[in-house]
């Protein structure tokens, strides 16, 4: 597995969640899976867009149905509560401004009430806070997660299962478990 293999899994969710509410922005007869228009949402190649759906595939972590990925939610939701921390660790870097992640994201504000005034961020020139730098699951995250709200509350969740203290991390699994099987 790579990293952005989870980003991508993120943004399928994403899109399902959206198509099945009704409240997907894309042109008629456009397809949002479609590998060209994920590398425009993504900021990944098409060709490691087809490499990592394959490795989500083998890892049985997505699989195909009528010519599209479809993500094995129970299986990702294993991976992230299980391994995610110990495959992909984050470690806070330097003050720097930038793109709220973690329990300081817009969306997850208010959901924790902890003794550490630290925030992370991830590094981006239009980011509006500073905090302590974290590395994204791949270098494009700061832009896909500002072009899509959903696919931002997931990769903030996932960033404070990585960060967190046992206290923080069980809540931010327990609400990423909350937000990916919710319809």
């Amino acid at each position: 597995m790579k990293s952005q293999d989870i980003v991508i899994l993120l943004k399928l969710v994403s899109l399902e969640d959206q198509i099945r509410q009704g409240c997907l922005d894309e042109p008629p007869g456009s397809d949002p899976f479609a590998l060209r228009n994920l590398e425009g949402a993504l900021g990944i190649s098409k060709t490691e867009i087809g490499a990592s759906l394959r490795r989500s595939i083998t890892a049985t972590l997505a699989i195909k149905l009528k010519d599209r990925p479809k993500v094995n939610r129970r299986n990702l939701t294993k991976f992230v509560q299980h391994g995610l921390k110990y495959v992909f660790p984050a470690k806070p870097g330097a003050p720097q401004r930038g793109v709220a992640t973690g329990f300081a994201a817009p969306m997850l504000k208010g959901q924790l009430v902890s003794s550490s005034a630290d925030i992370y961020v991830w590094p981006h020139a239009e980011g509006t806070l500073r905090g302590l730098a974290i590395t994204p699951l791949f270098k494009s995250v700061p832009e896909a997660a500002l072009k899509d709200e959903r696919l931002y509350e997931f990769l903030a969740l996932i960033d404070a299962i990585r960060l967190g203290n046992q206290r923080e991390a069980n809540l931010a699994q327990d609400l990423f478990e909350e937000r990916i099987n919710r319809s």
